[in-house]
């Protein structure tokens, strides 16, 4: 399958498929209660994030992703199927870490664990468990993320567009901050679509929708949010309608670029 996303009625019929994994990509504590009938959890901050790194959620080196994924069963031949609460929120970044470490066949659930539960999919407790150990073996891609230097130079060589997954209020400087000590703004040329716009109801808008509001179609793109969560919900959208175009996500986002005063903005 082509497409970054199945549905519900799709991970139904194949849950009893021995080579599909089904993540819950938990981002938020503390954690929820209950999760899809089979369903692992990948703990997106302090399991697969960097946490050496002052930065949040920041990519880990991809030994770390290894050890991590095998913990939790995954082989190389696995079909991993990731999800998160909220319907689309944390799940299109677990999505683009195996996608950037090299492994095919990952997809995201499609309105998340809302949808299951409204559509009667089975359910269970979340308890910390362990699997026999998975073959996974990271191959790490590293053109699929940017760095501030590489972000920085692009602001010369314009070989790309930043599409910024941000609110308008704070993309526009209307609004403080969340994180303490960032500067209000946006990278310079950066181009605003928050993320909310390209999702409804926890779920994806048809492709059709997304050809009608994805700004800079026939450019390369690079990625940014806050902390490199929300903008692979953008990428998602671009490769519903745009398969294989290059694309990568600038992993420090704003909350590297709006620490360092040495970093031009616009308001």
């Amino acid at each position: 399958m082509k497409t970054p996303i199945v549905s519900v009625s799709w991970l139904k019929d194949n849950l009893d498929n021995p080579e599909l994994i089904i993540l819950d990509a938990v981002l938020d504590s503390p954690p929820h209660e209950l999760q899809i009938i089979g369903a692992r959890t990948f703990d997106i901050k302090n399991k697969f994030s960097d946490t050496t790194i002052p930065l949040p959620n920041t990519l880990p080196q991809p030994e770390a992703f290894t050890e991590e994924a095998r913990k939790l069963g995954i082989s190389k031949h696995s079909k991993i199927v990731v999800y998160d609460t909220k319907g689309i929120y944390s799940s299109p970044r677990a999505w683009y870490l195996f996608k950037s470490m090299g492994h095919e066949n990952v997809w995201v659930l499609d309105g998340g664990f809302p949808a299951w539960e409204k559509e009667g999919g089975a359910l269970q407790k979340v308890n910390p468990q362990s699997y026999p150990k998975g073959d996974f073996e990271a191959r790490f891609k590293p053109e699929m993320f940017k760095n501030k230097f590489q972000i920085l130079n692009n602001l010369t060589s314009k070989e790309a567009v930043v599409i910024d997954a941000r609110s308008s209020d704070r993309f526009h400087a209307e609004t403080e901050e969340p994180r303490e000590g960032l500067r209000s703004g946006h990278i310079p040329n950066a181009v605003n679509l928050p993320f909310t716009k390209v999702l409804k109801d926890g779920h994806y808008l048809p492709k059709e929708e997304l050809k009608q509001i994805l700004p800079h179609q026939d450019q390369n793109l690079y990625f940014s949010c806050g902390s490199g969560i929300t903008a692979c919900i953008n990428l998602i959208a671009y490769e519903l309608i745009l398969n294989n175009s290059p694309k990568a996500v600038y992993d420090g986002s704003w909350t590297e670029w709006g620490l360092d005063h040495n970093l031009p903005i616009e308001k």
